[in-house]
């Protein structure tokens, strides 16, 4: 299982904003709160593309030791 630890997640889209990865702007959720919405950017997106190639790569690597243990 997969958990983000507390106080992760706002530290990272913060690098994101400052790598040009994702924008961000205030809004104002369904519930009627004060909320900023990220959107990713070009950038964002080739950087995605990146990190999800190297994840590949690793899950196959592992797979392939796995395989032969």
């Amino acid at each position: 299982m997969l958990a983000a630890e507390e106080g992760s997640l706002y530290p990272t889209l913060q690098r994101m904003l400052l790598e040009g990865w994702v924008t961000s702007e205030p809004g104002v959720s369904e519930t009627g709160r004060r909320v900023r919405f990220y959107t990713l950017t070009r950038d964002g997106l080739k950087q995605l593309k990146r990190e999800m190639a190297e994840y590949e790569e690793a899950t196959v690597a592992i797979q392939t030791i796995l395989r032969t243990a």
